[in-house]
């Protein structure tokens, strides 16, 4: 069983507690810290968005384009369906000729509040470009046109973009993936089984440009600059993942996936990290993700305020009344 890592108090009382596991290596697969199970295979979802982006840099898809820096942050993205994720994923997908009626991740209202108030106030329904993936599918279709594929159908496993863009996925995580450890996503790509071990050294790689051709690790350069430019565009208004890139910039990477998975990389030191909680709690991904962050990453000598702050969060009630707090526990502390 994975140790409890993070608990939540109320008062003077844990009134909740995480289970999960956590590894942090080194491109060369050494392991830095690890706990719980990290060889457990996990599906990591949207965690690895940036990965999934790299053939459409790498391969010259978005330069002959003219893909921006916040339309390449955007690919890799879950956001939260706000105005301006919705007009880059517009432009992207405009840029390679096409529009919302090419997008096959379906669609749902914005995970934003105050965007889906707005929406339903002007009396309109979302779209697929409202869809926390669009990012990332009209990126697809960005490479998918470009190399002369027909993009009609590119979530599917067998279709020709979908498989450069798994085989790319499978390269940086030194991982088998086929049917054996498929599954569907919810924005209905296929997703893959990944051991977190694998996830880490896949991230090691991606920040450092370590076991990587040269055109790749140029790509994941773009990527890391592109995100740290556009930290709204990675996931919106008070969400984890921006507030942590636009404190430390191209100091990390870090991307949030479904069901407790978060996945980060530390350039200056060449290191990857991952995170799965047992519950899928995302609240708990954050403040683990946050924790090894603030204690890999000071800064002059001390953690980042604003990660710090993460690692630790307060909980209020609807009044504003602090009621309680998340904190690391176990082996993270």
């Amino acid at each position: 069983m994975d140790p409890v890592l993070v608990e939540v108090t109320r008062g003077a009382r844990v009134e909740s507690a995480h289970r999960g596991a956590a590894i942090v290596v080194d491109a060369g697969g050494k392991v830095v810290f690890s706990a719980g199970d990290v060889d457990l295979p996990v599906y990591p979802r949207s965690a690895v968005k940036a990965l999934l982006a790299l053939p459409m840099v790498e391969s010259g898809a978005a330069a002959r384009l003219g893909l921006s820096d916040g339309e390449i942050a955007l690919a890799c993205s879950s956001h939260s369906g706000e105005a301006d994720h919705v007009a880059t994923a517009t432009a992207m997908l405009a840029k390679a000729g096409r529009d919302v009626s090419c997008l096959e991740c379906g669609t749902h209202w914005p995970s934003y509040d105050g965007a889906a108030r707005a929406l339903a106030a002007a009396g309109q329904q979302p779209s697929a470009l409202h869809n926390n993936c669009s990012g990332k599918h009209s990126g697809f279709i960005c490479l998918a046109c470009d190399r002369g594929d027909d993009p009609s159908g590119y979530v599917k496993p067998d279709h020709p973009t979908m498989k450069v863009i798994t085989a790319a996925l499978a390269e940086m995580t030194s991982t088998t993936l086929d049917d054996g450890n498929m599954a569907v996503d919810g924005c209905s790509i296929p997703t893959f089984a990944i051991p977190l071990r694998a996830l880490a050294l896949g991230f090691a790689r991606f920040g450092s440009g370590q076991g990587m051709a040269a055109d790749r690790a140029a790509a994941a350069r773009r990527i890391r600059a592109a995100v740290a430019a556009n930290p709204r565009l990675v996931a919106g208004t008070n969400r984890f993942d921006t507030k942590v890139i636009a404190a430390l910039g191209e100091r990390v990477f870090v991307k949030g996936g479904a069901e407790g998975v978060h996945c980060a990389a530390i350039p200056e030191l060449g290191l990857g990290i991952a995170v799965k909680c047992d519950d899928g709690a995302g609240r708990a991904a954050d403040v683990i993700t946050a924790t090894l962050i603030a204690r890999l990453l000071p800064n002059n000598g001390t953690p980042d305020p604003v990660v710090a702050g993460l690692s630790r969060p307060t909980l209020t009630n609807w009044n504003g009344i602090e009621v309680g707090a998340m904190r690391p526990t176990g082996g993270l502390v």
